[in-house]
C-alpha cells in the first residue's frame, strides 16, 4: 500500500492463479477483500510426484482503507501474477471553523 498526492495503490502478488479465479471487492465500510483460489493440477496415472512445494487452496485478504478515496474510480490490472488497484484520492474536507464571541 502506498500513495502519492493523487493516488492510492496497492499490490498484491497471486503468482499462479488465473485472472478469472480473483474477486476484488469494497464495502460500505471502506474494507477493501482480495479473494482467490489456486487449484491444484489434476494428478495423472503417468507421473509420481516425489516431492510438491506449491499452495493450493483458496485465501482472502482484507484491508481498511482510508475515507480520502473514490471508490467510484477505482483501476485495476493484472500482469505477470501482480495485481494492482488504484484508487482516486479526494479532497480533504477542512474542518469547519466558528467562532465564538467572548463575553
Amino acid at each position: 500500500l502506498n500513495e502519492d498526492e493523487k493516488n492510492l495503490y496497492i499490490q498484491a502478488e497471486v503468482p499462479g492463479i488465473p485472472k478469472e479465479e480473483i474477486k476484488v471487492s469494497i464495502n460500505d465500510e471502506n474494507v477493501l477483500t482480495i479473494r482467490g483460489e489456486k487449484k491444484q493440477e489434476e494428478k495423472r496415472e503417468d507421473k509420481t510426484h516425489i516431492r510438491i512445494e506449491r499452495n493450493y487452496g483458496s485465501f482472502t485478504r482484507s484491508f481498511v482503507l482510508p475515507d480520502y478515496i473514490k471508490k467510484d474510480t477505482v483501476n485495476t490490472k493484472f500482469e505477470n501474477g501482480v495485481l494492482s488497484i488504484q484508487f482516486e484520492k479526494t479532497e480533504p474536507v477542512k474542518p469547519k471553523e466558528v467562532e465564538i464571541k467572548v463575553s
